[in-house]
């Protein structure tokens, strides 16, 4: 079985973000080698997530609207402790933290809308994304 991680770097902008990493999730499988197998993809960060869905504004802002409704920002007890994220830490519960995607023939094998996006939710700085490919 061949086995490769990889960690993805990037910034994110605005304090809640969908940024599409489908395209750099393809280029970690194809220079892993595994030409049958998985493809675990895992926020590194305790308030964001993956979401796999449509690359579609209308869609990506409802997503967003609809975290809001369900963890809006408000008064936590988490902001007991000196942070103000308590929301964005519940979204990430919402959305999950990692996802699995299969590897066909050397490459992502997702539907025909699929995307891969890392879901932001107390941003703007620096962010990782752990990724590992194993197969054969």
């Amino acid at each position: 079985m061949k086995s490769a991680t990889e960690y993805v770097f990037f910034e994110t902008r605005l304090k809640r973000e969908l940024v599409n990493i489908t395209h750099r999730l393809e280029e970690v499988v194809a220079k892993s080698g595994v030409k049958e197998g998985l493809c675990l993809v895992s926020a590194m960060h305790i308030t964001s997530g993956i979401w796999v869905n449509d690359e579609e504004e209308g869609l990506k802002a409802d997503f967003l609207d609809w975290a809001e409704r369900l963890a809006p920002a408000a008064d936590y007890r988490h902001h007991a402790t000196g942070e103000d994220n308590g929301d964005a830490h519940l979204k990430r519960t919402l959305v999950g933290h990692q996802t699995t995607l299969p590897v066909t023939a050397g490459k992502l094998d997702l539907g025909p809308w699929e995307q891969v996006f890392y879901a932001e939710f107390d941003g703007q700085r620096k962010k990782r994304v752990v990724v590992k490919v194993l197969g054969e």
